[in-house]
């Protein structure tokens, strides 16, 4: 795991949830310009407000503070004075402003942050700030995840100088085109514009967080946060902006790639490909419905190509389309041709392709030239079982 110049990390249990690490933090050596793109939900949780209100101000940025466990969502100005505290705390012990410090939350909506307890644990988790305790940071975040997301890569710029990406991501339910319930923290080492780290990080995001769905739920915490302290090379020419661009890309795209491998429940991972049709926007409506059909992830679960629940969904999605100029394969294996379904025969064939772990759903149209895709998962019994008890 290559790391960013000048990153420190640390992760540990401060009270928050009954076992387990649930309070992280990153740190900047240096001041570090931020970017960020936040949930769409009409209800927002105290640390996206301020977050977004902290980044609209244009200072450098110190840290991230994330908590796991606690939303600190529908808490209304308790909520965001339980949050100011705690990053004024921090601030004095870090010797910086509040606002140069970003927060991140997540976990049970509804429920405040124990203040106390979390501030208590603010002295060792700064002085215990290392490069090495990334894995730590990952942990802390973690709700529902069974694994950590961490991605890495590096880049030669025009310079010669070398910069690298860190991405760090937690999300395994309450997923859906628009963010998810999802937070995710990209590093990097470059010296580069705020307005273009903007624009670069809301490009990344609309092809990569923003084509996931685990369940259809868009959360009230759904962040994601892009730093560069400035610590390697300048991005200087139009190359070097296109050469961060599609490594930031590749980063964003992987660790949304893990969220849905992580899906609560999951025991498949699957690519809908939409192609054929007049607009990307109207490609994307049909992989997005598709994608997020409970009938549909409930076939994928059980292995059954049962491909009259992919047109039905296609019908409502209101995207016109000839539903007799449709075919519909399981990776390599046709099922339907023009509407109609080529026989069990084809369908056995399909049901043995989907019993891999991934495989890749493709629907081809033709009214025009034009395509999207969507990653999803199925529908388990134990998203239900993880749902149902996510409280009690």
């Amino acid at each position: 795991m290559e790391l960013p110049r000048g990153y420190l990390f640390n992760g540990l249990f401060s009270g928050i949830k009954k076992t387990g690490l649930d309070l992280g933090l990153i740190w900047s050596e240096k001041g570090a310009q931020a970017a960020g793109v936040f949930t769409e939900n009409l209800v927002k949780a105290a640390p996206v407000l301020l977050g977004r209100d902290f980044l609209e101000k244009g200072l450098l940025i110190k840290g991230i503070l994330v908590n796991s466990g606690c939303a600190n969502a529908c808490t209304g100005e308790a909520g965001l004075k339980d949050a100011q505290e705690i990053l004024k705390d921090l601030a004095v012990i870090a010797d910086t402003a509040p606002e140069a410090i970003l927060p991140a939350s997540t976990g049970v909506i509804g429920e405040r942050l124990p203040v106390e307890s979390i501030k208590s644990r603010l002295r060792k988790l700064w002085e215990g700030l290392s490069p090495e305790r990334y894995d730590l940071l990952a942990q802390a975040m973690m709700t529902t995840d069974t694994f950590p997301k961490i991605v890495s890569r590096s880049f030669t710029l025009s310079s010669g100088k070398r910069g690298t990406l860190l991405g760090f991501a937690k999300g395994a339910g309450m997923i859906a085109p628009h963010m998810a319930t999802m937070l995710a923290f990209v590093l990097s080492d470059v010296e580069v514009e705020r307005d273009f780290l903007q624009e670069s990080l809301k490009e990344a995001v609309e092809v990569s967080f923003n084509r996931i769905t685990v369940d259809g739920d868009t959360s009230t915490n759904d962040t994601v946060y892009l730093l560069a302290n400035g610590l390697s090379g300048k991005i200087e020419t139009s190359k070097d902006k296109q050469i961060f661009q599609k490594e930031l890309l590749k980063v964003c795209s992987e660790l949304a790639r893990l969220i849905v491998k992580d899906g609560e429940g999951a025991t498949k991972l699957v690519k809908v490909k939409v192609e054929g049709l007049r607009t990307e926007r109207e490609a994307l409506i049909l992989a997005k419905t598709i994608a997020n059909s409970l009938l549909v992830k409930t076939a994928f679960f059980g292995e059954d190509p049962n491909w009259g629940r992919i047109l039905a969904a296609m019908g409502r999605s209101g995207v016109e389309f000839d539903p007799y100029e449709v075919d519909i394969f399981v990776n390599e294996i046709q099922i339907v041709e023009r509407g109609l379904g080529k026989g069990k025969e084809w369908e056995e064939e399909a049901h043995k392709e989907m019993k891999a772990p991934e495989f890749v759903l493709t629907i081809r149209l033709r009214e025009g030239n034009s395509s999207a895709e969507v990653l999803t998962c199925d529908l388990s019994y134990e998203y239900v079982k993880i749902n149902a008890e996510y409280r009690t």
